[in-house]
């Protein structure tokens, strides 16, 4: 996360019931979750090696922590995950475009075949945080996910400006589809002036 979750959590005073993890990779976030009060987490990791490392890491932690080997996305299938190098942090089912200029270090070169659900489709309880890492492919993790994002008031994103990922949503495109449900941007972190892709968090205005 470029931007601090204690930072967030306690800058907006947030009420989080349960976090919903999307892409959690080895869940490196988990203990801060817990170390903030949360107790209730779902996490989601399609790739076989890296959901191994993670049930581990869950393994140990003392909480409320539910794990599933799948992808989401915005119906149910099979998809090819591209899998990348550097602990396989930049996966996505779409291939990669800029990020092969912006991260020269970082190849390519395998691939696993994933079983795609819809978020709509488990039971998260009264979860209603929402941090996902997909690299991309947000957008369509977000229209299997309709019903459950009615009752969340917070998603920490990655965005992207331009085609990190080849087809991936821009940053305007996920303001336009979250703000139907009521979210607006409040926070964005661009790691430097000239890349394309950072983090950002919504809050929903309940208001609306």
């Amino acid at each position: 996360m470029l931007i601090s979750f204690t930072k967030i959590h306690n800058k907006y005073n947030m009420n989080i019931k349960g976090i919903i993890h999307i892409g959690a990779h080895y869940g490196q976030e988990l203990q801060e979750y817990i170390d903030n009060g949360i107790q209730k987490i779902t996490v989601f990791e399609p790739l076989s090696k890296t959901f191994n490392i993670l049930k581990e890491r869950v393994s140990n932690l003392n909480a409320d922590i539910q794990g599933y080997q799948v992808a989401l996305g915005s119906r149910t299938g099979t998809a090819t995950m591209n899998i990348s190098s550097h602990g396989a942090q930049s996966s996505s089912i779409l291939k990669p475009k800029q990020h092969l200029e912006l991260h020269p270090d970082v190849s390519f070169n395998g691939t696993e075949e994933v079983e795609v659900h819809i978020l709509d489709d488990y039971d998260i309880g009264d979860s209603n945080f929402i941090n996902i890492d997909v690299q991309g492919y947000e957008l369509e993790v977000f229209k299997g996910g309709k019903k459950t994002l009615e009752q969340i008031d917070y998603v920490y994103c990655e965005v992207n400006r331009d085609e990190v990922y080849e087809g991936n949503a821009r940053v305007e495109e996920l303001d336009e589809f979250l703000g139907g449900y009521g979210f607006e941007r409040v926070e964005t972190k661009w790691p430097e002036t000239y890349y394309t892709w950072g983090d950002a968090l919504y809050i929903k205005n309940k208001g609306e």
